[in-house]
C-alpha cells in the first residue's frame, strides 16, 4: 500500500533523514520508533506529503504521491505530533470543517461525527469551544478527524499523548481493528509496550538512518533481549539510563 523508497531530507548542511526505505501492506501495523531528533517526524512529513523530500520518493499503491498529492491525501488519515486546532470552534464544528474540506456527503458526515463523539465520550462537550478542552480531549478530536473519512492509510504520530489509561487502551485495540479492516497503519510512538503488543513489524530510526527493521520477535531473538524496550535501548541509547537518573538526583543537592 505504502512504500518509502530511499527517502532523504537535508536542511542546508544538516541531514535529517538518510535513505529510509520500507513498505507497509494493507492490514499491517508498522511501528516507527526512534529517540528525539532521530528524523521520525520529518519522515512522517514526507509520507503525508507535507514535506518535500530532498531525495527518494513515497509511493502509494505503486504511484508516486508527488504526481497527484491531492488525490493521495484523500486516502490518508493523519494525527500529527503537535496538535493545531482552531480553539474558537466547537468539537462538532471542527469535525464538520474537516468533513467539508474532504468533500464528504453531509448526511454521512453527520452520522459519523455523532458516532465518533459518542464513542470517545465527547458528546457532552460537542458544542463547547476546543479551547476549553483538555489535552486528552483535543487528542480524541484529532483521532476522530483522522478516522472520519474512512481512509485506507492511517499515520499516527504520538497519538496517545495526553490520553488517560482507558482511552490509551481503547486506542491500542483500535489499531488491531483497523488492521483487521484492511487498513495500513504507521504508528510512531514512544510507548514501546503498546508498540510491542500491536505492531506487525517495527522500524527503528537513529540519526536519520534505519538501524533495525524486523518483527519484534526476531529483533528480540537476534539481540538476545527480553523486551522491545531492551532492544530499543541497545540500538539507540547513548547513555546509561539508570546512571543518568542517579546523577540527576545527585545534581539536586549540589552546592547544598
Amino acid at each position: 500500500m505504502l512504500e518509502a523508497r530511499t527517502l532523504s531530507k537535508w536542511y542546508g548542511a544538516i541531514r535529517a533523514v538518510s535513505d529510509v526505505s520500507f513498505t507497509l501492506a494493507a492490514g499491517e501495523v508498522l511501528g516507527y520508533l526512534g529517540p528525539n531528533g532521530s528524523g521520525k517526524t520529518t519522515t512522517v512529513g514526507m509520507l503525508t506529503g507535507l514535506v518535500d523530500p530532498s531525495g527518494g520518493a513515497v509511493l502509494f499503491q505503486g504511484a508516486d504521491i508527488a504526481a497527484d498529492p491531492i488525490d493521495y491525501r484523500r486516502h490518508v488519515g493523519y494525527v500529527p505530533e503537535e496538535p493545531h486546532l482552531y480553539g474558537y470552534l466547537s468539537g462538532v464544528e471542527y469535525l464538520q470543517l474537516v468533513a467539508d474540506l474532504r468533500d464528504m456527503d453531509a448526511r454521512v458526515s453527520r452520522k459519523r461525527i455523532a458516532a465518533l463523539l459518542e464513542l470517545f465520550g465527547l458528546e457532552p462537550h460537542a458544542q463547547a469551544a476546543l479551547s476549553s478542552y483538555s489535552k486528552g480531549m483535543r487528542q480524541k478530536i484529532l483521532i476522530s478527524a483522522a478516522l472520519l473519512h474512512n481512509p485506507s492509510l492511517l499515520i499516527f504520530d504520538e497519538p496517545v499523548s495526553g490520553l488517560d489509561a482507558t482511552s490509551a487502551l481503547v486506542f491500542r485495540h483500535l489499531l488491531e481493528q483497523l488492521a483487521r479492516a484492511g487498513k495500513g497503519v504507521l504508528y510512531c510512538s514512544h510507548e514501546l509496550d503498546a508498540v510491542e503488543k500491536t505492531c506487525s513489524r517495527v522500524l527503528v530510526l537513529h540519526h536519520g538512518r534505519v538501524v533495525a527493521h524486523d518483527t519484534v520477535e526476531r529483533l528480540r531473538g537476534t539481540l538476545s533481549k527480553g523486551s522491545l524496550e531492551e532492544v530499543f535501548q541497545q540500538l539507540v541509547s547513548e547513555i546509561d539510563p539508570a546512571a543518568t537518573a542517579r546523577d540527576l538526583v545527585t545534581s539536586m543537592s549540589l552546592g547544598a
